[in-house]
């Protein structure tokens, strides 16, 4: 048995036009943190609620040998937590009810002290301790993205599927998030895939990169593997229809540099 995260022959889509058809991903392995990247409207979001079990979908997504289609629903979603790029809502509930709410719909088990400190931790990780006591209808939108985060963290699932997690965030939150969800896979008890527009933060962060581009739903993936060497200048101008450079910055960090928007060829070399 494979440990990991692992795509066979998997189709999805929505009536009269399928998205993905026979998409096969080689095995994850946990402690990875995995970039989804590609032009939009190119099925990133599909994808994830595929895995997610949110879209009908054939073919298989099996997660350390086990087809998590076969799993009831109460112990799939202990095993993955999915955060949509839709906000939490703007409730009266504060954000440590959000929290627990969350972790009592996957773990039940836990007692009280258990629960406090696992939410405690959450907070601490991603600097959250302020909004603890304020409810969700008072919070900014990136705020209450974190707080959306914060839930799939606290449940601490063998496969976290994250959908454009800094989009409503400064540089400053949107570095703190990929730190605490680095930090989280490090310990190799975690496997994460992050839907990015930004490839500098795929390339700095993601230890695997998985690149979608428009064409047949047969030939989506353009390639996957290591950021630093799947994102080359070809890539890109088959996936996005730019001509760009990669460099490297005064610290040695690969870095997208996109010059001139041209076509996306849908070849790659």
């Amino acid at each position: 048995m494979s440990a990991g995260l692992e795509l066979r022959r998997l189709s999805v889509g929505y009536p009269r036009r399928p998205v993905f058809e026979g998409l096969d991903l080689e095995c994850v392995a946990p402690g990875a943190l995995v970039a989804l990247v590609g032009p939009n409207a190119v099925g990133k979001s599909t994808l994830l609620k595929a895995i997610a079990g949110l879209r009908p979908a054939r073919g298989q997504v099996l997660l350390d040998g086990t087809d998590l289609a076969t799993l009831p629903p109460r112990a799939r979603l202990r095993r993955v937590g999915y955060l949509p790029q839709a906000l939490p809502q703007a409730t009266s509930l504060v954000a440590y009810e959000a929290m627990l709410s969350a972790l009592r719909a996957s773990r039940p088990e836990l007692g009280r002290e258990p629960a406090e400190a696992a939410i405690a931790g959450v907070f601490a990780a991603l600097e959250l301790d302020a909004l603890a006591l304020r409810p969700l209808a008072e919070l900014s939108g990136g705020q209450r993205q974190m707080v959306g985060l914060a839930q799939v963290l606290v449940r601490a699932p063998r496969l976290m599927l994250l959908d454009e997690p800094t989009s409503a965030l400064d540089l400053r939150w949107q570095l703190r998030v990929l730190h605490a969800v680095r930090a989280l896979v490090a310990e190799g008890r975690t496997l994460a895939v992050i839907a990015l527009h930004d490839l500098n933060l795929a390339l700095r962060f993601c230890d695997h990169i998985v690149v979608l581009g428009q064409g047949h739903p047969h030939n989506r993936l353009l390639a996957a593997g290591r950021p630093a060497e799947v994102l080359t200048p070809p890539l890109l101008q088959a996936a996005y229809g730019v001509r760009a450079r990669v460099e490297r910055c005064s610290l040695g960090h690969p870095l997208v540099l996109a010059d001139e928007a041209s076509s996306p060829t849908h070849d790659v070399p």
